[in-house]
């Protein structure tokens, strides 16, 4: 994406050619009277009065970089806001940009921008348009950006040299694709593209090809955002540099082929699952980010509420029985597994996981990776789970009738069973375990908790604006206007309005009556009033209940569970 149509930057307001001290005043920032008092001082000093003024406290790092940007009819950007194209970085060293006192950080059609504190070093400029083979045009930020700016770029150059020298001893041959792959700027693009995916909280990484060129976009907090478009000239390498990380047959471009790989930053080593796919316009390639690293978020903080808390907790507290999270890809299943193991996880127990990935390592978990390729099933190594003495077992999926029914048996023979299963809804979990192969009469006896759920976008808390709608709307059930709020979007939302996901639930206690509808396999629907008579709150009495308390949104609700 270039980066004129990123709401970036700050415009300037007057024509260039203006004094900066004029600039200062206009701005507000300076009065006259420190301005000219600065400007003799500077002059009998022989500095500029920019850095007079920074020293002596009279503004800040930004506020010298606007009003530079002011005087000379530039654009201005701040760190907090700048969206760089890791494109732009590529082919240009870092030893040259030091030099420069520059960092490219966009382009605008086929200038190329560059991040400077002074625009006016016209032979920086003409160096940069040298090495890059483009029109630059500079966009003015603060020393302290530019600093910050300048150590990302030495930090990506020092692991893409560490890099190549660790592959130049491990690999004692390759192919002509391999090698070309492995080149110094399409290693940093790569280690670019990743690494500003992790840090702007991307759960995932497409790499799309389109017309010979390879389409980047992110998807962060459940929405897709556009990254950046890799050239011609370097689609095909940094496909196979991505195989080539996660360890995947480099000339095999006829089948789809999964992988895992791992990247460190700043001493955080963060798991990549990689999916490549054969498409009509040439490979793809998908990457998810799994985080070991970080803590399990608990029930409360991914937002449900007491009263499904506790009927969690007291399925949880039971010796055995199932707990089924429930719900489509991404709807955060897993997470809500993860914090329910945190809950039951005590020395006096012992638990243990198969899953596919491992995406939080637990202590005191004994925790197995599933491995397809050397016949290591969910079914198979819960098998082997059954026999090694657990007293809580988490099945990171229900995914055929082997496994179901290994779990359901397992619950009913005295071990605690938690697991995942797509469905719509609680209420439906039962009819889809007994489609599955699973005798009615076994899902009703095993069958302690169900829980559904979807993720919706949390509104950011710094620009959000109360609107007033009427009692009644989609379900808000009030006959007085009620106060709810929409997105506006500012910097720290990147101007979407949104900043975070939050979970909504319903969570169906299996009672004895619902068990007597599950061995009769009633429809879901019966369930469901049974379970709603029983006070089981919806989906969109859930999310409907965060709309009135300002931490999402109507169109969210309508989004996620319409």
């Amino acid at each position: 994406m270039s980066l004129a149509t990123q709401p970036n930057g700050l415009p300037p307001r007057s024509r260039p050619g203006r004094l900066l001290g004029d600039a200062l005043v206009g701005l507000g920032f300076c009065d006259r009277e420190t301005v000219e008092q600065a400007v003799l001082e500077a002059r009998l000093e022989g500095r500029p009065m920019g850095q007079l003024l920074l020293e002596q406290g009279a503004l800040n790092g930004d506020q010298l970089a606007i009003a530079i940007a002011e005087r000379f009819g530039l654009q201005h950007v701040s760190l907090d806001t700048l969206r760089t194209d890791v494109t732009a970085l590529n082919g240009l060293p870092a030893t040259a940009l030091r030099r420069l006192d520059a960092v490219p950080i966009g382009f605008r059609d086929e200038t190329l921008l560059v991040a400077m504190t002074n625009p006016t070093n016209v032979l920086a400029l003409d160096d940069l348009a040298m090495l890059s083979d483009l029109r630059v045009e500079p966009v003015v930020v603060s020393r302290e950006d530019l600093d910050v700016l300048l150590q990302r770029v030495n930090s990506l150059e020092n692991e893409v040299d560490e890099n190549l020298e660790l592959e130049s001893v491990t690999d004692e041959a390759v192919d002509i694709h391999e090698s070309s792959a492995d080149d110094a700027p399409t290693v940093k693009l790569v280690r670019s593209i990743i690494a500003h995916a992790i840090e702007a909280g991307a759960s995932d990484m497409h790499f799309d090809p389109h017309d010979g060129e390879l389409r980047v976009r992110y998807r962060i907090d459940g929405i897709m955002a556009e990254g950046t478009t890799i050239p011609r000239r370097q689609a095909a390498k940094v496909i196979s540099r991505i195989k080539i990380l996660s360890e995947l047959d480099i000339s095999e471009r006829r089948l789809p082929q999964d992988g895992r790989t791992s990247i460190t930053l700043d001493g955080r080593r963060v798991d990549i699952r990689v999916t490549v796919v054969p498409l009509v316009a040439g490979e793809a390639a998908v990457l998810r980010v799994l985080d070991p690293g970080t803590r399990p978020l608990t029930l409360g903080e991914i937002g449900m509420g007491d009263a499904d808390r506790a009927r969690v907790e007291a399925a949880l507290s039971r010796s055995h029985g199932a707990i089924l999270a429930t719900g489509p890809t991404g709807s955060g299943k897993s997470t809500s597994l993860y914090a329910s193991v945190g809950l039951v996880s005590t020395p006096e127990k012992t638990l243990m996981t198969i899953e596919d990935p491992v995406e939080y390592r637990l202590p005191e978990v004994k925790q197995m990776q599933v491995f397809e390729r050397a016949g290591l099933t969910f079914a198979t190594g819960l098998r082997a789970i059954v026999r090694a003495d657990p007293d809580v077992i988490m099945v990171g999926e229900m995914r055929d009738r082997e496994s179901a029914k290994i779990a359901i048996e397992a619950a009913l023979t005295g071990h605690l069973v938690l697991s995942t299963l797509h469905t719509n809804s609680a209420p439906a979990a039962p009819a889809r375990l007994i489609d599955m192969g699973v005798e009615p009469y076994l899902v009703a006896s095993a069958l302690d908790c169900v829980l559904a759920q979807r993720l919706a976008r949390k509104l950011c808390t710094s620009c959000r604006s109360p609107v007033m709608v009427p009692g009644g709307h989609v379900g808000l059930k009030s006959r007085a206007n009620v106060e709810v709020y929409e997105p506006v979007g500012c910097e720290r939302c990147r101007q979407t309005g949104y900043r975070g996901r939050i979970g909504l639930f319903e969570v169906m206690s299996v009672s004895d009556e619902i068990r007597g509808l599950i061995v009769t396999r009633a429809p879901a629907g019966e369930i469901a009033k049974m379970a709603i008579s029983q006070g089981m709150t919806t989906l969109r009495e859930d999310g409907l209940g965060k709309v009135r308390a300002g931490r999402t949104t109507l169109a969210e609700i309508a989004r996620v569970t319409g």
